[in-house]
């Protein structure tokens, strides 16, 4: 039986190189290959997080217009007549 490090350095390509060695390795081969599509995710991404910051912002002026309509019309409204105080 061999141990793990003895298993891993027959895996290796380069005798020498110690696992973490080759997988870092591995990992900046892959890199170039794999940078168009996590760079597409990543503007995917952006364009939703803006798209979701608009809708937000129209919620909210939409919100703020309906409370000056609010605060208009009740400015509007004649006031009430105070009720008159009783003799005791």
């Amino acid at each position: 039986m061999l141990g793990q490090r003895e298993l891993g350095q027959q895996m290796n390509k380069y005798p020498g190189e110690s696992p973490s060695q080759s997988a870092r390795m591995n990992r900046q081969r892959l890199a170039p290959l794999e940078r168009p599509a996590i760079m597409e995710e990543i503007d995917k991404k952006a364009a939703d997080v803006r798209a979701n910051m608009a809708r937000l912002r129209e919620l909210r002026l939409a919100k703020e217009a309906q409370e000056v309509r609010t605060e208009i019309s009740a400015g509007n409204q004649p006031t009430k007549a105070k009720p008159k105080k009783r003799f005791r």
